[in-house]
């Protein structure tokens, strides 16, 4: 029998999650940066550019995906046997803690609410039904409030997007928003407008950060490779100004029931499983 052939892609590369347009040139600078170490590392086929389509499934559902990044939820749930695990960013800001982030509760700025229980019965505005971040970091943070059996929210606005729920807040659309930490402080940074007319109220339970992925045809090798290029790119001077317009501060492998941590908050918040 002959030996497997080992894939060279070619490969396709997506790094959605924090690609705001506001800093898509730190964001392509960084991949670059990437793209060059893993050529460094003997990974061939290489993409020159981030695929960028409008929807991000289509880049979650690519077998060929050399280096992406998820959503803890679908990471366990939809994905759980078609991605594979590189690492776990670690951003500095306010609300993570080395690979560990949280959601912001966020309120309109004039807002009569003082504790998360204020919250109960309310309008959430939510990116979407699948996000750990806008969605099952809610449930969880409402959790301990809740009285048994009762719905810990009134209405649920779906919004699309981070972005898009701090409008809604913000124009009364809705009354509370779960925002991701590592968002909320690149928003204040590069666009301060987005949080006009919102606070922040109080932090939702910790979990492990937006995972690092690659797709189903990127044998054990490659992901080596990949991990071994993405240490290197971290701790690349050239690449600094990136690093630090992203809030990167490091890299870290977690163990493999890392996430399962998410898992136990949605079930906490009686979020239903998603296929």
């Amino acid at each position: 029998m002959s030996a497997r052939a080992v894939p060279t892609g070619p490969w396709t590369a997506a790094l959605p999650m924090y690609d705001l347009p506001e800093l898509r040139g730190a964001t392509d600078a960084w991949w670059s940066g990437i793209a060059r170490h893993l050529r460094a590392a003997g990974v061939a086929g290489v993409p020159e550019r981030l695929t960028r389509p409008r929807a991000v499934a289509a880049v979650w559902d690519d077998p060929d995906l050399l280096l992406g990044q998820g959503c803890g939820y679908p990471f366990t749930q939809a994905y759980a046997d078609r991605w594979q695990y590189l690492a776990t960013p670690v951003y500095a800001v306010p609300g993570c803690d080395g690979p560990a982030y949280r959601s912001w509760l966020v309120v309109a700025e004039a807002a009569p609410v003082t504790a998360v229980a204020d919250l109960l019965g309310t309008t959430a505005a939510v990116n979407g039904a699948t996000s750990h971040s806008g969605w099952i970091a809610l449930l969880a943070a409402l959790a301990d409030h809740a009285p048994p059996g009762g719905r810990p929210l009134g209405q649920v606005v779906w919004t699309g997007g981070h972005r898009a729920s701090l409008r809604a807040v913000a124009d009364g659309q809705a009354d509370i928003a779960a925002v991701d930490c590592v968002t909320h402080a690149l928003l204040a940074a590069h666009a301060p407008q987005a949080l006009a007319g919102t606070r922040v109220l109080a932090g939702t339970p910790a979990a492990p950060g937006l995972p690092l992925i690659a797709g189903e045809n990127v044998d054990r090798d490659t992901r080596r490779r990949v991990r071994a290029a993405l240490h290197a790119a971290v701790a690349d001077p050239a690449l600094a100004a990136a690093r630090r317009a992203l809030r990167l501060d490091g890299l870290r492998v977690l163990p493999p029931d890392a996430y399962a941590r998410i898992g136990a908050l949605a079930a906490a918040g009686g979020a239903a499983p998603t296929d």
